[in-house]
């Protein structure tokens, strides 16, 4: 068997970024491997061959999925017949569970090795996920430490490998060098306006941070804004900023969202990955969301927990404001955004809080992976 040939599929930008470390893992551990698959710009600079656009997969919430339904089964499907045919190893999920889960039962149940990246939040909403996931993986890599315990309480083994990100953000950042890079000025305060890396969430956020931020503005007119934006998305993203009246008062980048936490002394900030990023920046932010009103209704009676915000769930309680659909006005969102600037002893605060939970998600990832996915290739 030849244990030098991985498929992946990572389904969105965070996805690509998890797929890119593991990536690093497998290399060293088998030098000369090659991988095949789905996926974005971090796995391609490593080497990785995508056979569709990693931009096909991204598409979040239920009925947003119901509209590209048809073509992501075809490339699902398509997919399957390849890999069935060719017979890598192993197949890796990263993340991307409604596309992988169901993808990677159907190879297992033909015999192949599977490794699902990224344990699905079954403790936060939609603990029926469960049984996809006993079905589909052979092990699961889990980024958060509680993880393995609930799975293999459940049938389902895993390993905890540390959250990639955690290696990836200094523990200290330097902010005056991230705003010189940006060409911000290295006195005064930033604001980082992250409305997501979808077109669905930039299409149901962005004129809400822009309208915040036109408040935010008047209210303290020496602010400055940055907002990273996918190279894909910035003709669109720059109408709707000129639609807002901000256009000149906040500074788009090409990606450099790291770069763009880095610099600001606070976030407005989409649910999702990014909030975990943000708060390894050790950085105050204000959680929105904001989607389709039949899939917020679906998703909201699947919800476990009273929170949705990544930093909320590891703290176990409300360190930072989520302010989610109807709640997520521009009046509410620049309000819960100016309360972190005028409260230096709060932020310092939560500055701890984040770093203890740097601290316990930093592990070395890369070779945990290697570790696990060797074990299972043996098993």
């Amino acid at each position: 068997m030849n244990t030098r040939r991985f498929a992946l599929v990572a389904g969105e930008a965070s996805g690509d970024l998890l797929a890119g470390l593991l990536l690093d893992g497998l290399q060293a551990r088998w030098p000369g491997m090659q991988a095949v698959g789905i996926g974005g710009p971090q796995m391609l600079a490593r080497g990785f061959e995508s056979w569709w656009p990693q931009e096909k997969l991204a598409v979040r919430g239920y009925i947003e999925v119901l509209r590209h339904y048809a073509e992501i089964a075809g490339i699902r499907r398509k997919l399957k017949a390849r890999l069935l045919q060719e017979w890598p190893p192993m197949f890796i999920g990263v993340d991307a569970p409604d596309f992988n889960l169901e993808l990677e039962a159907a190879l297992r149940s033909r015999g192949m090795k599977t490794v699902h990246f990224v344990c699905p939040s079954i403790w936060a909403w939609r603990p029926e996920r469960i049984e996809k996931i006993r079905a589909a993986a052979d092990h699961v890599l889990c980024i958060f430490p509680f993880e393995p315990a609930l799975l293999e309480r459940q049938g389902v083994q895993a390993s905890y490998v540390g959250h990639p990100l955690a290696n990836v953000i200094p523990m200290q950042s330097d902010r005056s060098a991230a705003r010189r890079a940006l060409g911000l000025p290295e006195e005064g305060t930033v604001v980082a306006l992250l409305p997501g890396s979808r077109r669905s969430e930039l299409r149901y956020l962005a004129s809400r941070f822009f309208a915040a931020a036109a408040l935010m503005h008047e209210a303290q007119p020496d602010i400055r804004f940055a907002m990273p934006v996918i190279p894909s998305l910035r003709d669109e993203a720059q109408q709707m900023l000129a639609a807002s009246g901000m256009a000149g008062r906040v500074q788009m980048v090409d990606g450099q969202s790291h770069a763009v936490l880095a610099a600001c002394d606070a976030t407005l900030i989409a649910s999702g990955t990014a909030t975990l990023e943000a708060a390894l920046f050790k950085r105050p932010m204000v959680i929105a969301y904001n989607m389709n009103r039949m899939s917020w209704r679906l998703m909201r009676r699947q919800q476990l927990q009273p929170w949705v915000g990544l930093p909320n769930i590891l703290c176990n309680e409300f360190v930072v404001p989520e302010l989610l659909q109807d709640a997520a006005t521009p009046e509410a969102l620049a309000e819960a955004t100016l309360a972190w600037l005028q409260s230096p002893d709060e932020v310092r605060a939560l500055e701890r809080q984040f770093t203890a939970m740097h601290e316990q998600l930093r592990r070395d990832t890369p070779t945990l992976c290697a570790d696990a996915i060797q074990k299972v290739l043996e098993g």
